[in-house]
């Protein structure tokens, strides 16, 4: 509809056709030339594609530059009435570089025929009207070429931050379910002579943490995964126990802000994951307040391994700072262990 407004202008060039002495057959050729331009200008228009100009496109802009020349003939000078549409078209229609050189070039031959004719006065509207369709077409192609690289950008990065997420939520998920199926099959393997009711019950967790680390990660790919704070902290309990770790928690899943729970329940998932698996451990305390969450334990120690931080922390620090929150991890009280804290 945008393009088919500006054919009113077409008004001009057939006003001259009515006005010339030419016979009413010739006059007719002339009002079919002029409605096959439209007709071709509003088909073309249409085809022309988000994504950008094809070769029918081009082919596009021949036939309009063919239909006017065969129109010059008939209405003169007044041909030129058609170089705005024509400078339009080669904007959003042929490849770069050619687009500016045939607008470009259009405007320069317009010029050549104006100054020739020996009525600059008369066209001299006309010139401007052709150089602000001319700039203003050109400025909208380099605006559109500057959207699509946008949006290329745009897609490139979800797909980046996408691939981000299943890798960072799979860790988590997996980190942590593996690691206490591991505590339940060693203890279970401890237990299967001394109490094998026990060890049976240990197995039978390991067959229930499965399913749900199995469902955990189906919903995780498909993008549902909802950490439920209330359920870490059981988990929590759950794996510490299993490693022999004395846990105290100080507050509940209610003291924190609902908005930020998510987040810490995935700092909690990962801050027990490493004190069962890394810090050899004998005391945990977990600390929930409204808008943050410590964890400390009396284990060996961040830097105990002598290495960087793994996966789990730098996406656990991608989640936070995401959130717009803060991670600190360091030596715990007295220098001694571990101490992860999460604050907004």
């Amino acid at each position: 509809m945008l393009w088919a407004v500006w054919l009113v202008f077409l008004a001009f060039p057939f006003a001259a056709l009515l006005d010339t002495g030419h016979p009413l057959a010739v006059k007719a050729i002339g009002a079919a030339l002029l409605l096959g331009f439209a007709v071709a200008y509003l088909w073309l228009a249409r085809r022309l594609l988000p994504e950008g100009p094809d070769s029918y496109a081009e082919l596009g802009f021949v036939v309009l530059l063919a239909l006017t020349l065969a129109l010059a003939p008939i209405i003169g000078i007044d041909a030129i009435s058609l170089s705005p549409f024509l400078a339009s078209y080669a904007a959003f229609g042929l490849r770069r570089p050619w687009c500016w050189w045939a607008s470009a070039g259009l405007f320069a031959v317009v010029v050549a025929l104006v100054l020739t004719s020996g009525d600059t006065s008369t066209w001299s509207w006309f010139l401007f009207v052709l150089f602000a369709v001319s700039v203003g077409t050109a400025v909208g192609r380099l605006m559109a070429h500057r959207g699509r690289l946008h949006a290329a950008e745009a897609q490139q990065h979800a797909v980046v931050v996408e691939r981000a997420r299943v890798a960072r939520d799979v860790h988590d998920v997996l980190g942590h379910s593996l690691t206490v199926v591991a505590l339940k099959a060693q203890l279970a393997e401890r237990l299967i002579e001394s109490d094998p009711e026990r060890a049976r019950a240990e197995l039978i967790g390991v067959q229930e943490l499965t399913r749900e680390a199995l469902a955990e990660i189906r919903a995780t790919v498909g993008g549902l995964r909802a950490t439920n704070l209330v359920d870490e902290l059981e988990r929590a309990t759950a794996a510490l126990d299993t490693a022999g770790v004395e846990l105290d928690v100080l507050g509940d899943a209610e003291v924190v802000d609902p908005a930020r729970r998510t987040v810490v329940a995935w700092a909690l998932r990962e801050a027990v994951t490493n004190v069962v698996r890394h810090s050899g451990a004998r005391h945990c305390r977990i600390e929930l307040g409204p808008e943050s969450l410590t964890v400390d334990d009396d284990g060996a120690g961040v830097a105990s391994e002598g290495r960087e931080p793994g996966n789990g922390l730098r996406g656990l620090g991608e989640r936070v700072h995401g959130a717009g929150g803060t991670l600190r991890l360091g030596p715990g009280t007295g220098g001694v262990g571990t101490r992860l804290e999460v604050t907004w």
